[in-house]
């Protein structure tokens, strides 16, 4: 069962179906209530019934060992890359380095994604140590920042207005926001679709620098400690660079890495919402509906799920994001078959046919600029 993101969605919502109650303040942020106490299911809620089933599936408890291979593993091809680094020396076969090392800094990113939902650790103090270290630290990612600017994404998904993946930038994702664009994103909007891989280049570069704003923001927790990480993981990569290579090469391998760093990120991040329906002003969903219908699926092997993460399973993920990557595949057939039963629309796709809807979603809400032009 699929869905158009052309579809308008029912936005009705009963008492039954309300959002799940909101965690005490030592509770896992990530994971609702209902996941976590039995007892504050509610009889009506489709979401509560789903999270029973999930949960007598065994598929919400930690896995240990799982993550203790796959940091083992990332953090081996991290060591390793940075090894051949300083094994070659002044060469232009460096250049394979930096786009090796970009992969890496993509798993050590999807590594941040999971210790900040709380899927590895079951304390919060060591699942920001983690956070800090493979964000701030491995990759110049800050992780209040991110953290922040998640949880929003996570409770509003493509709500144009309280979801800031979504927000107006260089690109508009809505008819809406293309009428009332300005500057940028008014002089881009008209061919996003084609400039939006080109555009994903600049992402690893975006990064960093939204990385070291947000250290001047109020919600941001232990500035001083994040802001130090983030420079140590400059200082480091600068030093490495232009201390093993000569200034030119220590620059091309710097855009090289970036560069790729950043297309394989945004093409991590980009099948999961971008095409899908979108909310407005008061339209309300219930939990199970607005998570659901707002996420896309990416079909694929094991392979597909190393590349992206787990966040092919971006339905599964969304509606328990504190679930372990590795149990995403098993709840995925749990989700599906129960979506089908309530009639909830469910999308699932090839990771290509994801791209081709991303990217024909961009070009159709470019329209009212392309339009405009023409006048």
């Amino acid at each position: 069962m699929t869905i158009s993101p052309d579809v308008p969605v029912t936005t009705h919502r009963s008492a039954a179906d309300a959002d799940p109650p909101h965690p005490a303040a030592d509770a896992d942020p990530w994971r609702p209530a209902t996941e976590a106490d039995p007892s504050r299911r509610g009889a009506g809620s489709d979401f509560a019934r789903l999270s029973q089933r999930i949960t007598e599936a065994g598929l919400l408890k930690r896995r240990p060992g799982y993550y203790t291979v796959r940091l083992g593993l990332v953090v081996g091809a991290f060591a390793a890359g940075w090894g051949v680094f300083f094994a070659l020396g002044d060469t232009w076969w460096q250049l394979a380095v930096a786009a090796f090392l970009a992969l890496v800094f993509g798993q050590v990113a999807l590594v941040a994604h999971d210790l900040a939902h709380r899927q590895v650790f079951r304390r919060r103090r060591h699942s920001e140590i983690g956070g800090r270290l493979f964000g701030n630290l491995g990759i110049g990612m800050s992780y209040g920042w991110w953290m922040n600017k998640h949880t929003r994404h996570h409770a509003h998904p493509n709500h144009e207005e309280l979801d800031p993946d979504v927000a107006p930038d260089i690109l508009v994702w809505s008819t809406d926001q293309a009428r009332a664009s300005r500057g940028l994103a008014r002089l881009l909007g008209g061919h996003q679709a084609l400039l939006f891989f080109p555009l994903l280049t600049l992402e690893g570069f975006n990064l960093h620098v939204a990385s070291v704003r947000a250290l001047r923001s109020p919600f941001m927790k232990n500035r001083l400690l994040e802001g130090a990480l983030l420079l140590l993981h400059v200082a480091a990569l600068l030093s490495a660079l232009f201390l093993v290579l000569s200034p030119g090469k220590a620059v091309a391998f710097l855009a090289v890495n970036q560069c790729l760093f950043g297309v394989y990120l945004g093409c991590t991040f980009a099948p999961n919402h971008k095409g899908m329906p979108t909310l407005t002003g008061e339209q309300r969903l219930d939990f199970l509906r607005r998570q659901v219908l707002t996420s896309r699926n990416v079909r694929g092997g094991w392979f597909t799920d190393v590349l992206l993460g787990g966040l092919n399973y971006q339905i599964e993920h969304h509606l328990f994001p504190s679930m372990p990557t590795v149990h995403l595949r098993r709840a995925q057939v749990i989700v599906r078959q129960y979506c089908a039963e309530i009639g909830v629309p469910y999308h699932e796709t090839g990771l290509i046919r994801s791209y081709r809807e991303a990217l024909t979603h961009l070009h159709r809400v470019g329209e009212p600029i392309r339009r405009q032009r023409r006048k």
